[in-house]
């Protein structure tokens, strides 16, 4: 304000004052730390995260950083038989007598579902497996159902029969399996619950019955939960490798998740902006390319940032005075020399994760030559105008 109204007054505009108006202005539009501020991060004083742990990305140092690997589905599940024809509790039953005429025992008896014959079987009443896991039979008295299959039981009628039926013969059908089932549930198009019978349902099978998810395959992802444990895998994963489509066992819950990963790109990039990607993955040179590289000219190819927090177990030779968050995880910078020819093969290696922050510094000499030549293009016209008032 006092320089301008010193030119106001026809007097000369101070040239410091010029000066340090024009150095707060760019310093005011940087659009962020520089590469050596990024590297001296958390030793700073006063820093709000004291202790950021700074890792150069190369080949080598690739080689050195521990994996964080999940188990896929055809480790984690592994191969399950098909259910089978074997029964359990809440499921319903239809067993069938024969006895060889002439007929001592049953002679014709029906019984609430039973039916005996001398000739051919008709169907009759059901039997309901209870939470004892035994059904009553005439003559035979309670039979385990429960955990075993239709011709056990058939055996075991016959073996309690044998003795007191003339010849006896048993059939034992399932006419309602209500106990072997998984569930469906998620980004579906209808949550369900689906039986399970001895063709072997696996998990594309699960999510057909539930007619579907309801985003694209490769914006989704499968998770099944089997006795506490919990395995996750890309959607797009399973329908592209045939071992991942694993058969489901009783009890198993097919979770259909949405979720839009995306990294975020700042600083001298090509664009600034969130960008999503795709739940098989994505490299830190795939990263790269999408957001259209290095602005030319102004970024620092030396000065390639990935912020993250990470699993300490991840961390190789951890910084003593590097502090966790609640969850545990502590934060980590990644350092890319996009200068250096080989770190381009470390970088088709490096994985993206949801919610990383990639950040490119500004080019120190680049930076001094936009202020030069913002000096230039102000100081220029005030000269002349300065010139101007003075010769009135």
């Amino acid at each position: 304000m006092n320089c301008l109204s010193h030119l106001h007054n026809g007097a000369r505009l101070p040239r410091l004052c010029l000066l340090a108006a024009l150095l707060a202005t760019a310093a005011c539009t940087s659009v962020g730390p520089g590469t050596k501020h990024v590297v001296n991060a958390g030793k700073q004083e006063g820093s709000a995260i004291q202790g950021i742990q700074v890792i150069r990305l190369d080949e080598r140092s690739l080689v050195e950083l521990p994996r964080q690997t999940e188990p896929d589905f055809a480790t984690g599940l592994g191969y399950s038989n098909a259910v089978g024809e074997t029964v359990g509790s809440g499921d319903v039953l239809n067993v069938t007598i024969w006895e060889a005429p002439p007929a001592v025992l049953f002679g014709g008896m029906m019984s609430p579902g039973i039916s005996i014959q001398t000739s051919a079987p008709t169907s009759l009443p059901e039997f309901l497996i209870g939470p004892s896991g035994s059904i009553s039979v005439p003559f035979a008295g309670l039979v385990p159902a429960a955990g075993r299959t239709l011709p056990q039981i058939e055996q075991d009628i016959v073996a309690r029969l044998r003795g007191k039926a003339h010849l006896p013969q048993v059939a034992v059908r399932l006419i309602r399996n209500l106990s072997a089932n998984v569930s469906v549930v998620g980004e579906v198009a209808a949550s369900t619950r689906m039986p399970l019978t001895p063709k072997g349902e696996t998990i594309l099978d699960a999510i057909a019955a539930a007619g579907g998810t309801k985003q694209q395959s490769d914006k989704m992802t499968i998770q099944v939960s089997r006795g506490g444990q919990v395995y996750s895998m890309p959607f797009s994963a399973v329908i592209n490798d045939p071992r991942q489509n694993v058969v489901l066992r009783t009890g198993d819950v097919v979770t259909a998740l949405f979720q839009p990963y995306s990294f975020t790109m700042l600083g001298a990039a090509g664009r600034s902006q969130e960008v999503p990607f795709e739940a098989t993955g994505l490299s830190l040179a795939q990263a790269m390319g999408r957001v259209g590289g290095l602005q030319e000219g102004r970024a620092d190819p030396k000065g390639v940032f990935l912020f993250r927090w990470e699993d300490p177990t991840l961390v190789p030779n951890r910084d003593s005075s590097v502090s966790a968050r609640s969850d545990g995880r502590i934060p980590v910078i990644y350092r890319v020399d996009m200068k250096d020819p080989a770190t381009y093969f470390a970088m088709q290696n490096f994985a993206i994760r949801n919610q990383d922050v990639l950040y490119v510094s500004t080019n120190p000499i680049a930076e001094f030559q936009r202020v030069v030549g913002l000096i230039a293009s102000t100081t220029l016209p005030v000269v002349s105008i300065n010139n101007a008032v003075n010769r009135n």
